[in-house]
């Protein structure tokens, strides 16, 4: 059967001397597998479409197996995120971290929106750091974890001091603050970011310029949970971390007004 879908490249690796094995999260069929042939060839149609992180419209023969790409057009081809290393490492890791938590053939126009929002929003030069925290939260729940962030954990109480909780995995109020000797105290700046990261939609957030003390604080705390809960190690974490360590690598950005604690 042919399929015509919209979708967003997620990795293409080689196949043999001249194919590519494509990973692709579609609007229509969620995320599904396909070889492009002769996708290595330089002069070959398939070569531009099946580049990670193309956003395009493809043409796909669907069997029982593998799938065969036959031909693709590019939407947009995220000439940003393929030019800037800070771009292309924040992209890395926003795709991966989505294939590692979906499978095949499952379908979730919610995911589809949420990769599409995040690598658009990076190729347009939002902060690429935020849309990768805003990506983290939200897939925790795919991920299998659902944080309580609307009241207190264990009482339900939704006035007074909150802490962040990883034993109960959500917000303890100052009520409940024995029941974790290790809770995270956190403001109500901070809480409100929380939640806006967990729910709002990227596209509605606008330009958010945060502080960088409160991305780290806002990474350690998603970090955390999904390395004791979900347990997924990221290569693209890993270079994410050595261009923190090694920020002389990336190009000088300039100065705007700051938000956050």
């Amino acid at each position: 059967m042919l399929n015509k879908w919209e979708g967003i490249i997620l990795r293409s690796m080689p196949y043999g001397e001249s194919n590519k094995i494509v990973t692709l999260y579609t609007r229509e069929a969620g995320k599904l597998t396909a070889m492009a042939r002769g996708a290595k060839k330089p002069a070959s149609r398939l070569a531009a479409i099946t580049q990670p992180f193309t956003h395009g419209s493809f043409l796909i023969q669907k069997g029982r197996g593998m799938g065969t790409l036959e031909q693709g057009e590019p939407i947009d081809s995220m000439r940003h995120i393929r030019e800037d290393l800070e771009a292309t490492a924040y992209a890395s890791y926003v795709v991966e971290l989505i294939d590692r938590l979906t499978e095949d053939g499952e379908r979730s126009e919610g995911i589809y929106g949420l990769l599409h929002e995040a690598l658009h929003a990076i190729n347009e030069q939002y902060d690429p750091e935020a849309i990768a925290l805003f990506v983290e939260w939200k897939m925790l729940p795919v991920a299998g974890i659902h944080p309580v962030l609307h009241q207190c954990a264990n009482c339900g109480a939704t006035e007074g001091e909150f802490a962040f909780s990883f034993k109960e995995i959500g917000f303890l109020c100052h009520r409940c603050f024995h029941i974790d000797r290790y809770i995270i105290r956190i403001s109500p700046t901070q809480l409100k970011l929380i939640r806006t990261f967990y729910t709002v939609p990227i596209n509605r957030v606008g330009n958010l310029t945060l502080k960088k003390t409160t991305k780290q604080f806002m990474k350690k705390l998603v970090r955390t949970i999904y390395d004791e809960q979900v347990g997924i190690r990221l290569k693209s974490r890993s270079f994410l971390d050595q261009l923190e360590s090694t920020p002389e690598l990336l190009p000088r950005r300039e100065k705007t007004e700051e938000q956050g604690e």
